[in-house]
């Protein structure tokens, strides 16, 4: 387990591309496999590009994890046009119907500031090896140390359990339009003596 930084960006974007290859969510944005291959990558790298720099990335052999600091998860206007002219050429007929849900899923994330998991990811060859304990672990550190609650959106069901066994819960589902649900955590700021 290490730190991420701008010259491991290639290999987190590859991590997090191959981790969700399946997911649902991302099933939904590109349902054919081959745009999901080719063009599923650039949210990834939008999110490396912009959270790398924050510090609160991390890597591990087959996997990964980019953290945002409070007040700073939002993607600019900017990071959303680069993301839509690079991931939309072949399925621009969507585009409307996954804007309209990305940003009603964005109304519903929490004001109070908290450290958001914006990524995580084990590639399929290296899951159940407790890699996503090892990639949660050194963010959730971060939280406590400073009392900040987290925050994060979970696109697969499976995920769920592993999160709520590192003290998140979950607070709502979010159904995506003709799509997946995603399950909306909170994990409350750490106390005076801990959890």
């Amino acid at each position: 387990m290490s730190a991420a930084t701008a010259a491991d960006r290639r290999t987190v974007i590859a991590d997090l591309h191959a981790a969700f290859m399946d997911d649902p969510v991302l099933g939904w944005v590109f349902p054919d496999e081959r745009h999901r291959l080719r063009y599923g990558m650039h949210f990834f790298a939008m999110h490396a590009r912009r959270l790398i720099p924050q510090g609160l990335a991390w890597k591990t052999n087959g996997g990964s994890a980019l953290w945002a600091l409070p007040d700073r998860w939002r993607e600019s206007p900017w990071d959303d046009l680069r993301l839509a002219a690079a991931s939309f050429p072949k399925v621009w007929r969507r585009a409307p119907l996954v804007s309209r849900g990305m940003l009603s899923l964005e109304a519903r994330h929490p004001e109070e500031p908290h450290l958001y998991l914006a990524v995580i990811g084990v590639r399929p060859e290296h899951q159940g090896r407790g890699l996503g304990t090892a990639l949660l672990a050194p963010g959730l550190a971060y939280a406590d140390e400073r009392r900040l609650p987290a925050y994060l959106e979970s696109s697969n069901i499976r995920n769920v359990p592993l999160y709520e066994r590192h003290g998140f819960r979950v607070t709502g589902e979010h159904q995506q339009p003709q799509g997946p649900t995603m399950w909306l955590m909170w994990r409350p700021a750490a106390g005076p003596a801990g959890i």
